[in-house]
């Protein structure tokens, strides 16, 4: 009976922990998806005279697209182009989902193209913290 309680112990300490562990892994797939938008946007920005907000179309000689799936590769995060993309920027997102909306500090991850420079963000919600980049996109 002590050994079945010294189990139960050590599985209340160590699941949470394993838990937390597995989230912050998959932010990875929400880091690769944004890079993916990254690199298509400046592929397309080379042909057409603005950033796209077409994710999921592919361009045509007129129409910018990026023909990138909405969702990341292990399906964890939602991708979206958020606001309007200018000629000088755009702000991607990448919004948890499934699974993966437990990782209660990394709910969205965002990157935002401003005149050449690069802004990481995320949140818990669905509103952006562009101050602290650190807390979900460990370097």
């Amino acid at each position: 009976m002590i050994a079945v309680m010294v189990v139960v112990i050590l599985l209340a300490v160590a699941l949470p922990s394993y838990q937390d562990s597995v989230r912050k892994g998959r932010r990875s797939d929400a880091v690769s998806a944004l890079n993916a938008i990254q690199q298509a946007q400046e592929r397309s920005r080379s042909s057409f005279s603005t950033y796209c907000s077409e994710l999921a179309s592919a361009a045509t000689l007129t129409n910018c697209g990026l023909g990138l799936r909405a969702t990341s590769n292990g399906g964890y995060y939602i991708l979206e182009i958020s606001d309007t993309p200018t000629a000088t920027g755009y702000v991607a997102a990448a919004k948890a989902s499934g699974a993966q909306t437990s990782d209660a500090r990394c709910v969205t991850m965002a990157v935002k193209m401003d005149r050449g420079t690069i802004t990481y963000g995320s949140s818990a919600t669905t509103a952006v913290d562009w101050t602290d980049a650190n807390r979900c996109w460990a370097k």
